[in-house]
Formats: C-alpha cells, sequence, structure tokens
C-alpha cells in the first residue's frame, strides 16, 4: 500500500470566511490600521454609520463586534451599511473575544462562530437585512424614551457642572497663551487626514492654537502640525507626541485620580489634571471657551 498519496493529500476546505483578524478596542485606532481583506473585530454599541461606512471603505471580509451592533436604545444605521454592502456582521460575541482573538491572527467565521484553527473561540449572531431590519424596526419603537433620557441626563449635567459650564470654576490654567487666538480642536476620526488637509491654508494664515484630543494630538504631527495642547487619556496618545512640548490636560475623576498621568511622568513631562464627568472633546472645548475670553 503506498503512503505517499495519503500524505501528500490536501486537507478538504472548511467552510465560512478566513482572513486576518484586526484587533483593538478604539475603535478610531482600528479605523487607522484595517487593511482590505482583512476581519475587524471591535466593541462598540450602536455602530454608527461613521464608522460602518470607513469600514466599507477600507473594503473589510467581516466585522466581528463584543457588544450589540444595535442595542434598541435608537435606530443606528451602521449595521444596515454593513450588510447591505455585503460584509459579513457578527453581533454580540462578547467582550472576552478581544482577549481570546489575536491581533494579526488568522481566524474563520461560519454561522456567527468565531475559530481560530479548529477551535471555536468566540460566537455570536450573524446579521443579515432581515435581521437589521427587524432591530432597527424595535429601535425606532424605544427612541422616545431614549430622547427622554438624554435631556435628563444633560439636565442633571448641567446642574453637576453649573460652576464650570459658567464661571470656568476648576478649568485648569494651561501656559500655551490663548486670549485672542483662534482655537482649533481635532479629534482622530476616519476621515480626518482629508479634513486636516483641507485647512492646510487656514492653519498657515491664521496660525490658530492647536489642540489635539487624544489620538486627535497624533494625527496633527502626521500632518506636519505641532499639537500645542493634548487633552485626553495619555494611554490614546504616543510618547512623540506627548513629549513634543504641548501643554497636556489629562481628565480624572471626580476624587482627583487621573488614569494614564504616571505615563505623562515617566516620559519626563508635565501635565494637569481636569476632574469633570464630561468627555475629552468637551473638555478641550471648555478650556478653550474659558482660558481665551473675547474680552480679555
Amino acid at each position: 500500500m503506498k503512503l505517499s498519496g495519503l500524505l501528500h493529500r490536501s486537507r478538504p476546505e472548511l467552510p465560512g470566511l478566513s482572513g486576518v483578524a484586526r484587533v483593538d478596542r478604539r475603535t478610531d485606532a482600528l479605523l487607522r490600521r484595517v487593511k482590505q481583506g482583512e476581519i475587524a473585530v471591535l466593541d462598540q454599541v450602536d455602530l454608527d454609520h461613521a464608522t460602518a461606512d470607513a469600514l466599507v471603505k477600507a473594503r473589510v471580509m467581516a466585522v466581528v463586534n463584543a457588544a450589540p451592533s444595535i442595542s434598541g436604545r435608537f435606530p443606528n444605521l451602521g449595521p444596515e451599511l454593513l450588510v447591505g454592502a455585503g460584509i459579513t456582521l457578527v453581533d454580540g460575541v462578547g467582550a472576552e473575544a478581544l482577549h481570546a482573538i489575536r491581533d494579526g491572527s488568522r481566524v474563520r467565521i461560519h454561522e456567527g462562530a468565531v475559530h481560530v484553527g479548529e477551535t471555536e473561540v468566540a460566537r455570536g449572531v450573524e446579521q443579515n437585512a432581515d435581521s437589521v431590519a427587524d432591530a432597527l424596526v424595535e429601535a425606532k419603537s424605544g427612541l422616545t424614551h431614549q430622547l427622554e433620557a438624554f435631556a435628563a441626563n444633560t439636565i442633571e449635567f448641567m446642574r453637576r457642572e453649573r460652576a464650570m459650564l459658567l464661571d470656568g470654576v476648576g478649568v485648569p490654567d494651561v501656559e500655551v497663551p490663548l486670549a485672542d487666538r483662534q482655537v482649533l480642536v481635532v479629534a482622530a476620526g476616519y476621515d480626518h487626514v482629508a479634513e486636516l488637509a483641507r485647512l492646510k491654508h487656514y492653519i498657515r494664515e491664521y496660525r490658530p492654537v492647536l489642540v489635539g484630543v487624544g489620538a486627535g494630538a497624533d494625527a496633527l504631527l502626521a500632518a506636519g502640525h505641532r499639537p500645542q495642547l493634548i487633552v485626553g487619556d495619555p494611554s490614546d496618545v504616543s510618547s512623540e507626541a506627548l513629549t513634543c512640548g504641548a501643554d497636556v490636560v489629562v481628565p480624572a475623576f471626580a476624587d482627583g485620580h487621573a488614569p494614564g498621568l504616571h505615563r505623562v511622568q515617566d516620559l519626563g513631562a508635565g501635565a494637569v489634571t481636569f476632574p469633570s464627568s464630561a468627555n475629552p472633546e468637551d473638555l478641550a472645548l471648555l478650556i478653550a471657551a474659558h482660558r481665551a475670553p473675547r474680552w480679555s
């Protein structure tokens, strides 16, 4: 009996889609790295239209979402865009999938399951046009409740932070001169390269104070500009940006604890903290508004 034929017999092709997994909990960072034909693995509740559009433009093979792409809180159009473009969407595989699936590893998707080799490492719901349409109908019915909750949260935020919003109480001082100057706040997004290119002449002519929010600081550096103020979690910012000479403002909890502050200190750079429940984009705008008064 000849064994050579058996030894060289190829393994039957396993069913489903196979490709390289690009994994990142930070969606904006993932969008900058994912390439054509790869499988994007992310963790984003209510996948928005802008993110889905970026994934379609990147021509990914599939999207694996640790969270529900349509939670039912409001009708978001991201999943519909992905499925309409023929991109496989597997939903709700769980946060542990971001640890089980290694960035750069080769994975296979079949009937809602994600395999590494022959081992199933995650399982969710593979969406299609009908399931997405049904989820959108349910989400529309809950929109009124979400609007009411949003209004209540906004009122509560304004009540809690009114001294900061109206009088600038707690807004940190920064060394970069802001008085009587225009301010350009940059937060990195899937189309930020083109947007910064369109602003090139404005930046050259008016020389605004350049503020990078999180990865927006690196977006400015990549476009040939040096940020003068950086606001955000230092873990989202490169060492090059944190040590470029910009003032650094790190968001903090009400008790003053600022996650990531140690990273700035380890680099030998200085930073101030900004205790608030607002997001980094809002904090950057508050600094610009209260530290650059028009009447000064």
